[in-house]
Order: structure tokens, then sequence, then C-alpha cells
């Protein structure tokens, strides 16, 4: 089964409106068993497709996940790629910029991160985060330490988004594919989840004060989440708006947008030379000699 991911994409210039794109969508499985095998048949396949991509060593993938808290992007992670040869997977968790971090412009600290070729980088949260808590939280913009004509300029997070689309043309002319994803989750879903982690003594670390205080901000993000969404999704660096109340169902989505991704490079192994074939053959009969 194929899922039509196009639905949740993000086109270049539209108009992005948070209340209207559905935070839960009928499941493409019928019974726990079933998502079962959709999701073990798209890790196979995933896991596949990766083995081309290290074997070539031309192209590198970056996946960008970001979301309002509880919304799954952890899980997300560990269930979709886990799969993948570890060899050739790089997860970043971006947190607060560190002192150093803030002494640079705020791509630094990503750019450093960034996949080899070859390899699939995963950034939960990224330098979107720049223009979404940062901007919903403006004593973290005053902490970065701009000149003050820079800081106070009213287009400042425009020309943040085009600091972005700029890095993201960047790099795909030069061979990294990016997809984001941003996890559509209600607020009423996240307040169940927030329920669970306090009921349940084993997730409680996963829970602090901050995350209620930054719920109350929900309009405020949402507002953000909107503009930057427009804002950065391009043809290149498409933006996927993943409903995200049905952990499940969402991990069939992102694992589907992958695979078309991976599939779409259309990669074989490899060529062995005639020279390299007549060397193997050579050391095929030492070894059965041996």
């Amino acid at each position: 089964m194929k899922i039509p991911t196009e639905q949740f994409r993000v086109k270049p210039k539209d108009k992005v409106e948070l209340k209207k794109r559905p935070t839960s969508v009928p499941p493409f499985y019928h019974s726990k068993e079933e998502y079962q095998e959709l999701l073990t048949e798209q890790i196979e396949r995933l896991s596949a497709l990766q083995g081309l991509l290290y074997a070539n060593n031309s192209w590198s993938v970056l996946l960008i996940f970001q979301a309002m808290d509880a919304a799954g992007k952890d899980s997300m992670i560990k269930h979709v790629l886990s799969g993948i040869n570890p060899q050739g997977c790089e997860v970043y968790s971006f947190k607060h910029p560190s002192t150093e971090e803030l002494d640079h412009d705020f791509l630094w600290r990503s750019i450093r991160r960034l996949p080899e070729r070859g390899r699939i980088g995963i950034f939960n949260r990224s330098y979107y985060e720049e223009a979404l808590i940062v901007r919903v939280h403006p004593e973290i913009l005053a902490a970065e330490n701009l000149p003050d004509e820079l800081s106070s300029r009213k287009n400042i997070w425009r020309e943040r988004f085009r600091s972005m689309n700029d890095l993201e043309a960047h790099l795909t002319r030069n061979g990294t594919l990016i997809i984001k994803f941003f996890l559509h989750i209600s607020k009423e879903e996240q307040r169940k989840r927030f329920l669970e982690r306090i009921d349940n003594p084993e997730k409680n670390w996963k829970f602090n004060r901050d995350d209620i205080e930054e719920r109350k901000r929900w309009k405020q993000y949402m507002r953000a989440y909107e503009e930057c969404l427009a804002a950065t999704s391009s043809k290149e660096a498409p933006w996927y708006v993943v409903p995200a109340d049905d952990k499940k169902n969402a991990r069939l989505v992102v694992a589907q947008v992958v695979v078309n991704l991976l599939e779409d490079l259309k990669m074989r192994y490899p060529e062995t030379s005639e020279e390299k074939r007549r060397e193997l053959l050579t050391i095929r009969d030492e070894l059965a000699k041996s």
C-alpha cells in the first residue's frame, strides 16, 4: 500500500492556516497488526534505499522535524528510522544554544551538523527554532547579542526566512536533499499526552513546569508556525504538515515521504569495472584454494 502524501505537502507560496489543516485523518491501517506490517515493509524498503545512498556516496539527505511539545518527534525518529544502519545516519537534537553558539550567526551550529555525502541527517528541532521559539520569546533574541540596529528591525523574521531559504537552495544545488516535517498535534491531544506523562511514573522525566508555560503561548506558536511554513516551503525543500494525533498514522506518512524521496533518485549500486572484476576473480581463486 502506497500512502498518498501530497495532500500533506505545503506548496510554495501557499497560505498556511493550521486550523484548516487536520491533526487527524482516517488511519491508513485497520488494525494494530496491519500497522506493524505496513511499517515493517516501509522500514525494510528504507533500509535498502539507505544502503544504496551510502554506496553511491553522492547524495545526502536532511530530515527536519519540528513540532509542539508531546507531538511525537522522538518516537517518530525511533520507530521510522530504526532499520537504518547507524553508520549511515546521524541524529542531532538541538536544545538551547550554548554560549559559543550564541557568539555565532544563528545558522552556524546547524551547518556544523549537516550530513556527509551518502548519509541521512536527522534534525530533532533545527535552525527553524530561530523563527519560532525565538519569536515567541524575545529575550532569547536579546541573548544573541546582535547589533541593536539589526535586532530591532521590523523585518528580522523575513530576513531569517530568506537566510534559511538561501541555505537550503545552496545545499540542494550541492547534493543535499531536504525534507521538513511539522508534526501537527491538536491542543486537546497535547493535554492528554501531558496528563499521561504525569500519571505514568516512567514518563515523569519528560514533563516539567516549562511545558505548561509554553502551552499558554499556543496561539503565538501557531501564528509563528503558519508564517514560517508559508515562507520556507519550496519545491526543493518542502514542508509536510503531518497529522500527529495518531502517532501510528503519522509514522506511516513520514516513512512513505522518505521512501518516495529516495526512490525518486533511481539509484543503483556502483558498477564494477572489467579490471576490478578480473582482480576479484583472481582473489576468489586464491580464497577457494586456501
